[in-house]
C-alpha cells in the first residue's frame, strides 16, 4: 500500500465509541443515496464498527450509482448494493424494509437552472421516503444553509434558531426539513434533522479548494472570511450514532467542528507547509454562514480530527498526488446561487 493509502485505510477505523454504539442500534441500516460525496466512506465505516463489534447487521447501500466503480468498491467491502432512483415510485417501492434509514439523497450543485428539479430532489422526495418507511427511524442529512449568515463573533447560530435560508437551495432544503417534521409528528416515525457545514476529506471540501489555490498560485476570496468545518471520519461517525438519538417531535443536530476558522489564516498555514505566498483579494465581511454544534459535541464528543491534523493530511494528499473529487463546496457563495 503507498502511504496515500496507509493514511485513507488509518482515517475509515471505527472509534471505540461507534462500535459501542452500533451494537446498540437494532436491525439493517440502509444509506439512501450513498453513491454521494460522503455515502461511500460511512458505509465503510459502518461495516467496520459491525464487524469490530462482533454483530450481525446489515449495511445496504442505495443510489443509482452513476459514478464508476462506487458499486463495486462498496461491495468489496461487504457492504450490499441496490441500484435504484428514488425518485421513480416503482424503484422506492421495491426497496427492502429496514429499521434504520440515514437519507443521504438531495442535490446541491448546479441547482441554479434546475430549480424544478432541486425542488423535487430535496422537498419532494422526503415525503415520498418518509411514507416508504414509516416505520423505520430516520437520520436526515440537511445543511447549515438553511441558517442566515450571522456576525463573526456570534461563536455560531445554535439548533433554537429561526431559519431564513438564503436562495433556492436552501429553502429547498429547508422544506426537506419540514416534510420530515411533519411526517415524523404524523406517523410517530423516530427522526433526527442532521444540519451539516462543512464536511472536509481528503478528495473534496473547503481546505482542499484553499490549499490548491495557494499551490497553484491563485488569489482566494476573502469576501467569506470564516468557515466551519468538521473531518468527514467525525461527521460519518456522528451520523451512523445519531440512530440512536432520533425523536419525535424530530430532534435537530447542527454538526460541524468546535472553531470559527479564518480563511486567512488557513491559507496561511498552507502557505508555510508548501513553501508558498497566498494572493489574497477583497476584504472580509463582518459575517458567514457559522453553526453552533456545542449540542453535538456534548452527545458524541469533540471530533478526533483537528484542523492542525486535517490541514497537514490534505497537504500530504495533495502533494503525493492524491484523487480529487470535483465538486466545489461554494462556500464563499453569499446569494445562495449553487
Amino acid at each position: 500500500m503507498t502511504d496515500l493509502e496507509v493514511l485513507e485505510q488509518e482515517l475509515l477505523k471505527p472509534t471505540d465509541a461507534l462500535i459501542n454504539d452500533i451494537a446498540k442500534i437494532d436491525g439493517d441500516i440502509i444509506l439512501l443515496g450513498v453513491g454521494g460525496k460522503m455515502g461511500p466512506s460511512m458505509a465503510k465505516l459502518a461495516r467496520r464498527a459491525i464487524t469490530q463489534a462482533g454483530i450481525n447487521k446489515k449495511i445496504i447501500g442505495i443510489s443509482r450509482f452513476s459514478e464508476a466503480g462506487t458499486r463495486k468498491e462498496l461491495e468489496a467491502d461487504g457492504i450490499e448494493t441496490i441500484s435504484a432512483d428514488l425518485l421513480n415510485e416503482k424503484d422506492l417501492a421495491a426497496l427492502p424494509d429496514a429499521s434504520n434509514i440515514i437519507y443521504l439523497a438531495g442535490t446541491k450543485f448546479g441547482t441554479t437552472g434546475k430549480e424544478p428539479f432541486t425542488w423535487a430532489m430535496n422537498s419532494y422526495l422526503p415525503g415520498r421516503v418518509a411514507e416508504r418507511y414509516k416505520d423505520s427511524r430516520i437520520v436526515a442529512f440537511s445543511t447549515g444553509n438553511v441558517y442566515p449568515f450571522t456576525p463573526i463573533g456570534s461563536g455560531g447560530l445554535s439548533e433554537d434558531h429561526v431559519p431564513a435560508p438564503v436562495g433556492e437551495y436552501g429553502q429547498s432544503c429547508l422544506g426537506r426539513e419540514r416534510i420530515f417534521q411533519y411526517f415524523s409528528e404524523r406517523y410517530q416515525i423516530p427522526t433526527l434533522i442532521y444540519r451539516l457545514n462543512y464536511a472536509i476529506d481528503l478528495r473534496y471540501g473547503v481546505l482542499l479548494e484553499i490549499a490548491k489555490s495557494v499551490n497553484e498560485g491563485r488569489a482566494i476570496d476573502l469576501t467569506t472570511g470564516s468557515v466551519n468545518v468538521i473531518w468527514q471520519g467525525d461527521a460519518n461517525e456522528i451520523a451512523i450514532r445519531s440512530l440512536l438519538h432520533c425523536e419525535v417531535p424530530a430532534n435537530i443536530l447542527n454538526v460541524t467542528g468546535p472553531e470559527t476558522l479564518s480563511v486567512k489564516w488557513l491559507a496561511e498555514q498552507f502557505g508555510l507547509l508548501m513553501n508558498k505566498e497566498p494572493l489574497f483579494i477583497n476584504d472580509p465581511q463582518p459575517n458567514a454562514l457559522l453553526n453552533n454544534a456545542s449540542k453535538a459535541h456534548k452527545l458524541f464528543g469533540y471530533p478526533r480530527v483537528t484542523v492542525r491534523d486535517m490541514i497537514e493530511m490534505t497537504v500530504a494528499w495533495l502533494q503525493g498526488g492524491g484523487k480529487m473529487i470535483n465538486k466545489p463546496t461554494h462556500f464563499q457563495e453569499r446569494k445562495g446561487q449553487f
